[in-house]
């Protein structure tokens, strides 16, 4: 027997519904069924605190699952954690006041003294699982308050067994391909952190400089250059100038002498050089910037290091650099070495340095300027230096489905710029270990161009610790040994192959099978050249596909001042208050008015919005199931006031399911929303007495459709009001459209606010909505007019409006109506009129025809 709560409230459904569906295992994946849709749901960075941007785009992705699962589809949802790399390292350090140092030995009974200290690597990553489990606890809460629809035992963490088994086993598939290779090449490097950072990792800022113009000696006499990075000159190996630029055409092919060091460099030209920047001539330097780079491997230039790892200048000069000029310069800082060098300079130096702002590269979670170091990494080929590859990804590009389309161009505007191959390792400590080992000759010089490799059924290995097959734990770093390599991967390198991951590649090959290629890879926009086009290199290489089918890129929040939220900028929002003060649904309701690849104001105003329509909800779903509507559902509906509402509720599905299918989440919203608060405030109000059971009209001519006839006093119906009760049947009618409207509208909304449309079903229907099919318009009345709804509402709003311009109660009578307007509209109203004159309390309704353009309601007191 249904029961209907006498006060339903929102309070408290987020906790008693997370945990009944856990219960219940309402999302659970069933890998038996055939349809499944699958999901590679981005694992959020577990350094600190989920904020809304996440909740936005994740709410999202939630939107999607619960349709698809409403579709008949069998979702594999899952949940990730990418909890390696540099975040959480930077997180540990900064919480528990420690430093990392390999060459200090394990001791198991450490513990955090809250002191400033330095620790063992194994100390170090003990202590940064420490930390992830508690922030995966706190990030999963969240999740599951958010009312997110993941099976929650298919969770995967980045740096777990499984994950370092994928990521090396793709690593070692690569490398036995060719596809990786190791290197000892320009780097670039963020001091700070002590690693080496990859392209896609950079991020410009704006920073102040000086140009400062030194004069060099020629035979032909001085050659200025302007530079921003005096203290390089030491590094200085060679100028170069454009091939077309006739004022340093006789310089090409000779030398010049640098100031104060007295070095001889070779001026060149190339089609890089820049005319109209500073003097047209450039310094290039071992390394200032990637255009030194560029030049140096292009020309074949000589190498002259001076910065360290450290970023101070080194202890000795490279060579053919004077000892003695260089010793003062020797281990300062790079800002202290460019003061000393200004000053050394003296005379050489032409004018006062010009005030600047330019872009300087930084790693993106990093806060010093990055230097160029030469060091040996480990790349993986990406097409940036193979323009077969790189095609064959840019084919891939136009494979993919992008929502929004647009979002296509970022990735080939990535792509066709690529200008090297995926540098993957990383001088850290808490990440997937490259797997691999080298032979110490003689001399105790590693082999880097013969690695030692494990087989794959031992994976995932730690080269710090395991021993390579012909070794003993007593070769390790001795002369005719080997060693382990120190690095590790990226955390990219990893988070790039999610769906193999999530999927069981080559452990769980029935699974693999049933959701690989996935159907859906949902992210942020600014991850494009990094966690997509990653993920697609992987793919690509490995099994020969893309890893999904389509990508929906999330818009960013901005704040008030319409800025971008995000940590670095300090002006993010923690959700978790929003969520216990509004209800979960309202939170979902603000996020998923943002459309994909579209920014969203953070905007509280419109998460009361969300807070008022559930309540709304709530109660209108009470009044009608109180009306009866549940014991009426499958009877016949024969109104045309109903089969009206039927109708358009018909063509609101059709619109909401289209946009669903093109995910586009908010038109389905807005279209469902829209049609809702005419159902209420319309609808309910126009056929409430006659689900009742009484009204003022039972029949006569102005039901008939014949709205001449009705224009008669004799005609016109009842004047006074009756009691008497509708014919069953008529009452019947508005029970079960309302019974039909309202299944039809949760299952709608059910995607957007779970947890109010699960209370409301359960009140009446069994099982969970979630799990209910998708609405079809085989349960609705296509055939009826949707005009006469509309029509009806129109006329109601002109009765309102002239009660509230004579500030009578909406339950004042109103003894005469006069409706004038179009024939043909008066004809529709003719045939809703008992129902329009219910919910008017009108007495007598006159129609005047074509005397209007319009429909018009004059109103008699």
């Amino acid at each position: 027997m249904m029961e209907l709560p006498e006060r339903p409230s929102l309070d408290g459904i987020e906790e008693r519904w997370a945990a009944r569906w856990q219960e219940e295992g309402t999302y659970a994946f069933d890998r038996s069924a055939k349809d499944v849709f699958s999901i590679d749901t981005p694992p959020p960075t577990v350094s600190g605190e989920l904020h809304m941007g996440h909740v936005f785009s994740y709410t999202h992705t939630d939107i999607v699952a619960r349709f698809q699962r409403m579709r008949g589809k069998m979702v594999f949802y899952p949940m990730g954690w990418d909890d390696n790399g540099l975040p959480t390292e930077r997180r540990v350090q900064n919480v528990y006041k420690v430093r990392c140092d390999p060459s200090v030995p394990y001791d198991p009974d450490w513990t955090p003294s809250g002191e400033p200290e330095v620790i063992s690597r194994r100390n170090f990553v003990e202590l940064c699982e420490r930390l992830t489990v508690e922030d995966e606890r706190a990030f999963e809460a969240l999740w599951r308050r958010l009312g997110l629809s993941v099976d929650w035992s298919l969770t995967y963490t980045t740096i777990g067994r499984r994950a370092q088994a994928a990521s090396q086993r793709a690593f070692l598939r690569n490398l036995a391909r060719g596809e990786a290779y190791t290197a000892d090449a320009p780097t670039l490097w963020d001091v700070g952190f002590q690693t080496a950072v990859a392209q896609a990792e950079l991020e410009d800022r704006e920073r102040p400089g000086a140009y400062h113009r030194l004069r060099f000696g020629s035979p032909e006499g001085p050659v200025e250059i302007e530079t921003t990075r005096p203290e390089l000159l030491p590094a200085c190996v060679a100028l170069v100038c454009h091939p077309a630029d006739s004022r340093y055409a006789g310089l090409v092919g000779g030398t010049v002498r640098t100031p104060v060091f007295g070095v001889d460099v070779p001026v060149h030209a190339h089609p890089l050089a820049d005319p109209d920047k500073g003097t047209g001539i450039a310094m290039v330097c071992t390394f200032g910037d990637l255009a030194d780079v560029t030049w140096w491997r292009e020309l074949q230039l000589d190498t002259r290091v001076v910065i360290g790892r450290d970023g101070r200048l080194l202890p000795d000069p490279p060579a053919g650099v004077p000892a003695t000029v260089y010793a003062p310069l020797a281990g300062l800082t790079v800002k202290a070495a460019r003061r000393a060098v200004i000053e050394l300079l003296g005379d050489a130096l032409v004018g006062e340095p010009r005030p600047i702002t330019h872009p300087v590269k930084f790693y993106e979670n990093g806060d010093q300027p990055l230097e160029i170091v030469g060091t040996r990494q480990w790349y993986i080929r990406n097409g940036g230096r193979d323009a077969a590859l790189r095609d064959a990804l840019l084919a891939r590009g136009h494979e993919l489905r992008w929502v929004p389309d647009h979002m296509r161009h970022r990735y080939e505007h990535w792509v066709a710029g690529l200008t090297g191959d995926w540098l993957i390792s990383r001088q850290r400590f808490f990440g997937v270990p490259i797997p691999v080992w080298y032979r110490l000759d003689d001399a105790g010089e590693p082999d880097h161009d013969h690695p030692l490799t494990p087989a794959e059924s031992l994976l995932p290995i730690d080269p710090s610790s395991d021993i390579p097959d012909g070794y003993a734990t007593e070769d390790r770093d001795r002369p005719g040994g080997f060693t382990g390599d120190p690095d590790v991967m990226d955390t990219w390198a990893t988070s790039s192959l999610s769906p193999q991951i999530i999927g069981g590649w080559e452990t769980d090959s029935d699974l693999f099978a049933r959701v690989f290629p996935m159907d859906l890879r949902p992210q942020g926009q600014e991850i494009i050249r990094t966690w997509l086009f990653s993920s697609v290199v992987r793919a690509h290489l490995e099994q020969g596909v893309l890893p999904w089918r389509v990508t929906v890129q999330s818009g960013w929040i901005l704040d008030p001042d319409r800025k971008k939220m995000s940590k670095s900028r300090g002006n993010v929002v923690t959700p978790m208050g929003l969520l216990e003060e509004h209800g979960s649904d309202a939170v979902r309701y603000w996020a998923a008015n943002g459309r994909p690849g579209t920014d969203l104001a953070f905007e509280p105003k419109q998460i009361k919005v969300g807070r008022r329509l559930a309540t709304k909800l709530l109660n209108a779903s009470k009044f009608a199931l109180g009306l009866g509507a549940a014991d009426a559902l499958r009877a016949p509906v024969t109104e045309p006031l109903d089969r009206a509402m039927l109708a358009e509720l018909s063509s609101v599905l059709r619109t909401a399911t289209t946009a669903f299918e093109g995910y586009d989440h908010t038109g389905a919203l807005q279209a469902t929303e829209a049609f809702f608060w005419t159902f209420c405030d319309d609808y309910i109000e126009l056929v409430k007495e006659r689900a009742y059971g009484s009204g003022s009209l039972a029949s006569g001519p102005a039901e008939s459709g014949a709205w001449r006839a009705a224009t008669s006093s004799e005609s016109a119906g009842h004047r006074g009001r009756s009691e008497r009760s509708e014919p069953s049947g008529k009452a019947d009618s508005a029970r079960a459209a309302l019974a039909t409207a309202l299944s039809v509208q949760l299952r709608l909304f059910a995607p957007f606010l779970p947890y109010v449309t699960e209370e409301i079903w359960a009140w009446w229907r069994y099982g969970s909505v979630h799990r209910a099919p998708w609405p079809s318009r085989y349960e609705l009345n296509p055939d009826g007019d949707p005009a006469l709804l509309r029509v009806a509402s129109a006329a109601l709003t002109q009765v309102r409006r002239a009660k509230s311009e004579r500030r009578l109660s909406m339950r004042a009578d109103v003894p005469l109506a006069e409706a004038l307007g179009p024939a043909a509209q008066l004809d529709q109203l003719a045939q809703v009129a008992s129902d329009f004159r219910a919910a008017g309390r009108i007495g007598r309704l006159d129609m005047l025809p074509d005397r209007t353009p319009e429909l018009v309601i004059a109103c008699a007191f």
